[in-house]
């Protein structure tokens, strides 16, 4: 059977969507349509967060809009950079004199884009910094030249925690540097179970084999590092925290935020599964999660999978993390 999606006209499926999210949250939210970026409805006197991409990635990033995180949010159209006018108005409505953090995912059109953004806000006397968030280990130790690992789940903690100092009152650049502290202090890997499929397409992103896992996934629909074969969640689990337990050298005492991240299609109690068998790994070693975000945040459309992301933490960090926060898909 073909694939069948909610779907009007595909050309309208990210406009649409986005006034749908603001009929949701009209407290919280304004969609601002030409150009396409969303704001908060209430605006507040210090440092900026202005962050975006690609959509296909909800929540990411309109879905962190709000008090505790970010000013606004740029989206592109599905998988595809906003353009450097988009982010540079976004700018310009989400500053109030403090100055602009832009949190970056690392992807060489957002990079490109939100940099020209950047260069033009400070010909108009706008004080900016740029947060390049390069967390995933799957695209690690590529050849030279190549755009490094990409950006993935850790921006949620970025957006958290830096959104977190602001609303406190930190300069931009304090700002800046906390930011700069989380990514390098986060590492994440992700695997698929199945594809996702582009809105209005009939086919999947690729095919996959019966009794095979696509492992070191992003969140483009892309192919990952290579295929293993399908096996217990258990196992899987350790298969994608070994490297990054590694990659951050943690060991016996340390402590860690993890984020378990649904990829679009992942049941939640499928997620809860995982998170439970991270924390009996992590136990294992002697690494205590001292805060954990399960749920899908980062996704690749309908992609079924998940990410691990582990972020080392400190008290300062856990205090930032446990902050109040009040955006349409992360309040407490």
């Amino acid at each position: 059977m073909a694939v069948r999606q909610l779907v009007n006209d595909p050309d309208d499926f990210v406009r649409e969507a986005l006034e749908g999210l603001q009929r949701v949250h009209p407290d919280l939210i304004r969609y601002h349509e030409h150009p396409a970026y969303v704001i908060r409805a209430q605006q507040s006197d210090k440092v900026a967060l202005v962050s975006g991409g690609g959509s296909g990635h909800e929540p990411l990033h309109t879905g962190f809009v709000g008090t505790g995180m970010l000013d606004a949010a740029v989206p592109g159209a599905v998988f595809a950079s906003p353009t450097a006018y988009q982010v540079r108005r976004a700018i310009s409505a989400a500053d109030r004199g403090r100055g602009v953090l832009l949190i970056v995912k690392n992807y060489t059109g957002d990079v490109l884009n939100f940099r020209i953004a950047a260069e033009l806000a400070a010909e108009d006397g706008i004080q900016v910094r740029t947060v390049l968030v390069d967390d995933d280990l799957a695209t690690d130790g590529q050849e030279d030249g190549a755009p490094g690992r990409r950006g993935t789940a850790a921006v949620v903690a970025v957006e958290k925690i830096c959104g977190a100092a602001a609303e406190n009152g930190a300069s931009l650049d304090e700002v800046a540097a906390l930011g700069e502290r989380v990514v390098s202090s986060a590492r994440t890997m992700a695997l698929a179970l199945a594809p996702c499929t582009q809105p209005g397409h009939d086919k999947p992103s690729f095919d996959l084999p019966d009794g095979e896992i696509e492992f070191g996934v992003g969140i483009h629909g892309e192919h990952g590092i290579g295929r293993r074969p399908y096996a217990p969640v258990r196992e899987l689990v350790a298969d994608l925290t070994k490297p990054i337990v590694a990659a951050l050298g943690l060991d016996r005492g340390d402590q860690v935020i993890a984020i378990v991240n649904g990829l679009g299609s992942t049941h939640g109690l499928e997620l809860s599964v995982v998170h439970r068998e991270l924390s009996v790994f992590l136990e294992d070693l002697g690494v205590r999660v001292g805060r954990a975000l399960v749920g899908s945040y980062v996704t690749a459309l309908d992609m079924r999978g998940c990410s691990i992301t582990l972020l080392r933490a400190d008290e300062e960090l856990l205090a930032l993390w446990d902050s109040p926060v009040a955006t349409p898909a992360l309040t407490w």
